[in-house]
């Protein structure tokens, strides 16, 4: 290895005080409440790959990645089947964003945990020695930590308002650097990962209507990280300062005319710790939809369906962008997880949107769509300008059929940092997912592995626990 790849380009510069700062962080480092939370932030990311291993769309993914890659050693999870560490990533990605009820970071919009345990197991079978829990467990926080910086510089929710999916695009650094982490990389070719991981940043939103793509979009991203770190450790060299680079750099690109801001990749690096912004989903829709969710349910309370003449719901742009156009049905499950008027329809009836709310007979409900056609959207402009505590606000508007109006304003949905989803909580959603396509038993052992993780000395007994083959759960 040269000095080079050793130490930085510039290592005061921000790509250099991030490949440096990601290179000498210890667990000792991370305060005990972060470590605490992104290992049950990790096991709600394996809830969801379970319940997404055996989706109709995700055996599409895994006849076609399996077909196109052949065996390996990697897992793929909930499956029983083994194939390189590339294909591996892509799928166990495409299962933990299969049913859109992964984390998501609110402020820099990605889903961590289907970029980072993809990247960190794939990283973990090609390793020459065995992976411990802590090493895991750190290469996760690195991750937690990067993705949402990298949204940042971006301001977040901009670019799912130019049409890109935001979480692909800042999420391969994510990818990069956890397993970067795990690889144990200097700061010099933490940065060739950096700048490897920006190069192949991409993601069109548009796949939101009703393409399978859009489950598989951090899937790709988590192996495109996996691959700059892999060509980094390899000594392949990468864009140098790629986040302060003028011509041809990521934010000089990506954040044309939208004034990116490189600092805000280091501000308060190691003492604000993201991992803890990290929102953990109660419903199986787009981040976005959950306040309207919330005030659906809440409405539910008071107000019979059937008596339901109109719905209007008012929000900002990113949401209007993101969650509303005109449905038509048929509606695809995709398309419907990430409309607001399908999202609000189901709350409204069922009390819930979950798994069961996405099943072909439900998509296609006469009393889905009849509240879908009585409802309309509205864009609340001054939202823009709102403090961002106030940004993702949601009114529902309910109007019965004698002529009385009834609304809720949801300003921050339940699992919001200011109210977060609990440990406990997220112990029962893992288990309301897991169960459902596995026994107790194999649940309750994953469970205990990934809540002791920093305990195990080898994460073996672990894969060998995700590799079980599961049932579907729409079968």
């Amino acid at each position: 290895m040269t000095s080079a790849q050793q130490t930085a380009t510039d290592p005061a510069g921000p790509t250099g005080q991030l490949a440096g700062w990601v290179a000498d962080l210890s667990l000792d480092d991370v305060p005990a409440p972060v470590v605490e939370r992104a290992k049950y932030l990790l096991l709600d990311g394996l809830g969801c790959a379970l319940v997404g291993a055996q989706l109709p769309w995700s055996r599409v993914a895994t006849a076609a990645v399996l077909d196109l890659e052949g065996s390996g050693d990697s897992v793929v999870i909930g499956t029983g089947h083994r194939t390189g560490a590339p294909a591996a990533a892509v799928l166990n990605g495409t299962f933990i964003q299969g049913f859109e009820l992964d984390d998501f970071h609110p402020l820099a919009p990605l889903h961590s945990c289907s970029l980072l345990i993809p990247a960190l197991l794939s990283t973990a079978s090609v390793r020459d020695s065995t992976t411990t829990g802590a090493e895991l467990l750190l290469g996760a926080i690195a991750g937690f930590e990067v993705g949402p910086r990298v949204g940042y510089t971006l301001h977040g929710s901009q670019m799912l308002d130019r049409g890109w999916h935001s979480g692909p695009v800042f999420g391969t650094h994510s990818a990069a650097m956890a397993s970067g982490k795990l690889r144990g990389l200097p700061p010099g070719q933490l940065e060739d990962a950096l700048g490897l991981a920006g190069t192949q940043s991409a993601g069109l939103m548009a796949a939101q209507y009703e393409a399978m793509s859009k489950r598989m979009h951090h899937g790709l991203a988590a192996r495109n990280g996996f691959y700059a770190a892999g060509l980094a450790a390899a000594g392949y060299t990468g864009i140098k300062r790629v986040f302060e680079r003028e011509y041809g750099g990521y934010l000089s690109v990506f954040g044309e005319g939208h004034n990116p801001d490189a600092s805000l990749l280091t501000t308060q690096l190691g003492r604000h710790w993201e991992t803890n912004v990290i929102m953990v989903k109660s419903y199986a829709a787009m981040g976005g939809l959950h306040g309207a969710i919330d005030a659906a349910r809440q409405l539910r309370k008071t107000i019979a369906p059937e008596d339901i003449s109109k719905v209007d719901i008012t929000v900002g742009e990113t949401i209007y962008k993101h969650g509303w156009w005109t449905p038509e049905r048929p509606l695809t499950s995709i398309g419907a997880q990430m409309n607001i008027g399908y999202a609000t329809a189901a709350a409204l009836l069922d009390g819930n949107v979950l798994p069961d709310q996405f099943t072909q007979a439900r998509l296609d409900s006469d009393d889905i769509w009849s509240l879908i056609d009585a409802t309309s959207v509205h864009l609340d402009e001054s939202l823009a300008q709102a403090p961002i505590t106030e940004r993702f606000r949601t009114d529902v508007s309910v109007t019965t059929r004698n002529g009385d109006v009834h609304q809720v304003r949801v300003v921050a949905p339940h699992g919001a940092p200011n109210d977060p989803v609990t440990n406990d909580e997220l112990v029962a959603k893992f288990h309301a997912l897991a169960d459902r396509v596995t026994n107790r038993g194999h649940a309750e052992a994953i469970d205990r592995a990934v809540v002791g993780l920093e305990n195990l000395d080898d994460i073996v007994d672990l894969i060998d626990l995700l590799d079980q083959p599961v049932a579907g759960a729409l079968d």
